[in-house]
């Protein structure tokens, strides 16, 4: 059975269908397409551009901001976007957010740069950050399995690994902060494959905030493994 009817109102048009007559199921597939094309490619530009300013932080070797001045950018910034992410101010507010976070990670970079090895702990953690993303995109987009039912561990996940954070500025020991790092790092493997077949599913039809999803979880990896590598570098001196 061909998978397109002639409707009689129109003889000139062609409907697409399904075998069952539905045409919801097309509706759905182009859907999911555009929404994984325009995230992917919003994705990629804001990933450069993060990156140019945290280069351009570490060149310039901008101080890093306050707790509470990162505190109040990052969750305002995602605020501004939620609120505005289906009108035309949403796009340079997620390039705001990006670049803001490209900002924070500078000093960052740069600490680690002053480490042994430092320039090769960076590429490292950005090569395994790339490698993760790529296998996993792929996976989801390959099996279109639905991780949905990971997103209430993974938000209180998230939850807890940051409250842990804020604590462990008063402790300062090492060894929580490696703790807190991989966890990070494996709560952000799983908001990867939660997102992508959030998309692949259906579930997010806004590519604005698919993006800035993405965005953070990647962010997250990279800056988890950061730390995991300069620890695991500077306790060998």
């Amino acid at each position: 059975m061909s998978d397109y009817q002639r409707p009689s109102a129109s003889p000139t048009t062609w409907t697409p269908v399904s075998a069952n007559g539905d045409t919801s199921v097309f509706s759905q597939r182009g859907d999911v397409a555009r929404v994984l094309r325009n995230t992917y490619a919003l994705l990629a530009m804001t990933l450069l551009f993060s990156g140019a300013v945290a280069a351009a932080a570490v060149a310039f070797k901008l101080p890093a901001p306050h707790m509470i001045i990162t505190l109040v950018g990052y969750f305002g910034l995602l605020f501004a976007i939620h609120k505005t992410q289906n009108s035309g101010a949403a796009v340079p507010l997620v390039f705001a957010l990006t670049g803001f976070m490209g900002y924070t990670l500078g000093p960052l970079l740069s600490a680690i740069l002053t480490l042994p090895g430092g320039a090769s702990t960076i590429a490292l953690a950005l090569a395994t950050t790339g490698g993760t993303f790529l296998v996993l995109s792929a996976y989801v987009l390959a099996t279109k399995k639905d991780f949905s039912f990971m997103g209430g561990f993974l938000f209180a996940g998230m939850i807890i690994a940051l409250l842990a954070s804020v604590a462990n500025l008063f402790f300062q020991l090492p060894i929580l902060s490696l703790v807190v790092s991989g966890v990070v790092a494996l709560l952000s493997v799983g908001m990867i494959l939660f997102h992508t077949s959030m998309i692949v599913n259906g579930g997010e039809r806004n590519y604005v905030m698919a993006t800035v999803s993405l965005f953070v979880s990647l962010f997250n990896l990279f800056t988890s493994l950061l730390s995991i590598f300069g620890l695991g570098g500077g306790s060998d001196d």
